[in-house]
């Protein structure tokens, strides 16, 4: 899955999908696929690190309205995270759905930029 993260040339112009017209540099789709990826990588692990302490605060204080509290933020926190994390899926999804009749220019200008696969680009002539 992160083995394409760096799959294009920074140099060159490309296009994705046949006749969208839309020509870009290889810096952009490997930004914004760097910037998935390190939503998808850190969502869960920051998750954690503050569940584990509105709990921790919550059970030291010792008292009941305190824990009810903090498995109120954690809650709060885990539909957040959850939401951010599969914007990506749901675009992914609304997109293909919407496509119809172009689906392949659609669906390859996404892959491009969401996972920076260079078989989804193409060099720009």
């Amino acid at each position: 899955m992160y083995a394409n993260l760096l799959s294009l040339d920074t140099n060159l112009n490309y296009t994705c999908g046949s006749g969208t017209g839309f020509v870009f540099s290889g810096v952009l789709p490997q930004t914004v696929s760097t910037i998935v990826t390190i939503i998808k990588i850190a969502i869960p692990i920051l998750l954690i690190i503050f569940g584990m302490l509105d709990l921790g605060k919550a059970v030291i204080a010792q008292k009941d309205d305190e824990i009810k509290k903090g498995q109120q933020t954690f809650i709060k926190r885990l539909i957040a995270a959850a939401v951010v994390f599969f914007v990506v899926v749901v675009v992914q999804l609304v997109v293909g759905l919407v496509a119809g009749a172009s689906k392949d220019s659609i669906s390859k200008c996404i892959d491009c930029f969401i996972s920076g696969n260079d078989q989804s680009c193409t060099i720009a002539k």
